[in-house]
């Protein structure tokens, strides 16, 4: 086991403030090679530098932020089916402090690594100061293929992983409240949740907030499992209604019409795609690892869906003008469209592939999807990126959501909901004795309707990532930066107020 804040090397460059520090992990080198694209980590520690040159911020202070304060590596043995025994491997790692509970996802792959969740990590407190989610970032995983194990396999490294969690000070409702992420879902989520409460519940009045996600039996929100495409879709959607944006970007204002490639249709491509299918975009291209079909009249995403679960693939998909083998799968990338929404791999479009890239407007999905060479090369040739750590933000403001649900003991609306609906039909009579005529036959429900947990989840992730894009905007046009410097500088503003009203501690 390892807890400790990660060493961090600085090398003095000159700045407007006096003098930069760049910050270079020890324990991961850049690679020797000046060409080679960056790993994760390096770049979000090269967009990190590139922010805090826009600001004024004490380079020491900097170098704070950028630090990771808690590293957690364990590793335990399990019995399989067969009799063996295997060793795993797991980490968490808790970037921030600034806020607490930390907060951030679990990861089952063989790409796990200490190096991945630390990057993470740091994406994850970034990403929280965006969207003004009170969350320090965190990151965990254990690096296992899920596919490879049974299902009584995975429950005992899940709880056995919580119990590890716990015992390190990585688990509970005030100190580390872990997510889904890739490879796991409600269900692992569930069986931490059941493993804290059995264990530690007697003493925590707040068992349930110990993770998000959750099935929406164990205190699970309603909107959860849409939530971080339904955020990629309403920030699209605020960003195109920004009447600046559109005016400095030379882009017609607007959601619809517009044409959309999606890269990805797992979760957060397949809810991605559906929302800017319902708020009028038109999606024209949908890419898998084995295979993509396209069409330039519009495809129907929810029957696509269908069809994918059903057949493990979108050939065979009906009315398509082309498919694309999964050898040239990634061909439909470079297709002329207005948007494409990159949901699937890291490192996506990179130095190599950029130049082929013909959508007017990124909007990453998925977390680091384009590295910052390629970013370059987008934005040289006038192709406008929007960043992944405000785009795909609606995952952890809706985890917010529901931990604050889950510390109140109440679902939203429950106490509102009749309420609201005994006004509406009140003002309504008013309005029919007052002469007022109303055609209530030809109206929805919707208009008496009180506002359930869905409903509520919505409108609060809608506000939260339309008041962020906003934030966003102002910042970058003014210091004539790219939208991901402006929402870095942004973040860094909100993490160094925390830290100097808070004052720091000896």
């Amino acid at each position: 086991m390892l807890r400790s804040a990660t060493r961090l090397l600085p090398r003095a460059a000159a700045l407007n403030n006096g003098f930069f520090v760049r910050f270079i992990r020890t324990e991961h080198p850049m690679s020797p090679n000046p060409d080679a694209e960056p790993r994760f980590l390096e770049m979000v520690q090269m967009n990190l530098e590139k922010a805090a040159q826009k600001t004024s911020i004490d380079p020491m202070m900097i170098k704070q932020i950028d630090a990771c304060n808690s590293v957690l590596r364990v590793s335990f043995p399990i019995k399989r089916d067969d009799g063996s025994i295997d060793v795993i491997r797991g980490y968490r790692a808790q970037h921030s402090h600034h806020r607490t509970p930390c907060k951030g996802g679990i990861r089952y792959s063989n790409h796990v690594d200490l190096q991945e969740v630390q990057a993470l990590a740091s994406l994850m407190t970034f990403k929280c100061s965006i969207v003004n989610v009170p969350f320090g970032g965190a990151k965990g995983g254990i690096a296992i293929d899920p596919k490879k194990y049974s299902l009584r396999e995975l429950e005992t490294i899940t709880r056995r992983y919580a119990v590890e969690l716990h015992k390190h000070g990585f688990l509970g409702a005030g100190n580390d409240v872990p997510a889904p992420d890739v490879g796991t879902g409600a269900r692992e989520m569930a069986w931490i949740v059941d493993t804290y409460t059995t264990l530690y519940g007697a003493n925590d009045v707040f068992p349930e907030a110990c993770v998000t996600g959750k099935p929406k039996s164990m205190g699970g929100i309603d909107g959860r499992t849409e939530a971080t495409g339904l955020g990629v879709a309403y920030a699209l959607r605020a960003f195109l209604e920004h009447d600046e944006f559109c005016t400095k970007n030379s882009i017609q204002k607007g959601m619809k019409g517009k044409t959309v490639i999606v890269q990805g249709f797992g979760n957060v491509g397949y809810y991605a795609a559906k929302f800017c299918e319902e708020f009028g975009a038109k999606v024209i291209g949908v890419i898998e690892y084995n295979g993509s079909v396209f069409n330039s009249a519009g495809i129907n995403v929810d029957a696509l869906k269908e069809h994918h679960v059903a057949k493990g693939s979108l050939h065979g998909f009906a009315g398509m003008e082309k498919e694309y083998s999964q050898e040239d799968s990634l061909e439909l990338m470079y297709q002329p469209c207005d948007v494409l929404i990159p949901a699937a791999l890291e490192q996506a479009i990179h130095k190599d592939n950029a130049t082929l890239v013909k959508a007017k407007i990124i909007a990453e999905g998925a977390n680091g999807p384009v590295t910052p060479m390629a970013e370059e090369m987008l934005i040289a040739k006038g192709t406008v990126v929007l960043p992944d750590m405000l785009m795909n933000a609606g995952g952890v403001s809706v985890s917010y959501f529901e931990w604050l649900k889950n510390l109140a003991h109440v679902g939203f609306g429950r106490l509102t909901r009749r309420w609201e609906e005994r006004g509406k039909r009140g003002i309504i009579e008013q309005l029919k004795k007052a002469g007022v005529a109303l055609d209530m036959m030809n109206q929805d429900e919707s208009i008496s309707k009180g506002a359930d947990e869905k409903d509520l989840v919505y409108s609060g992730l809608e506000d939260t990532m339309c008041k962020a894009v906003s934030e966003t905007i102002v910042t970058s046009h003014q210091l004539n930066a790219s939208y991901r410097t402006g929402a870095f500088v942004n973040a860094l503003k909100k993490i160094e107020s925390s830290y100097k009203d808070a004052g720091f501690t000896m």
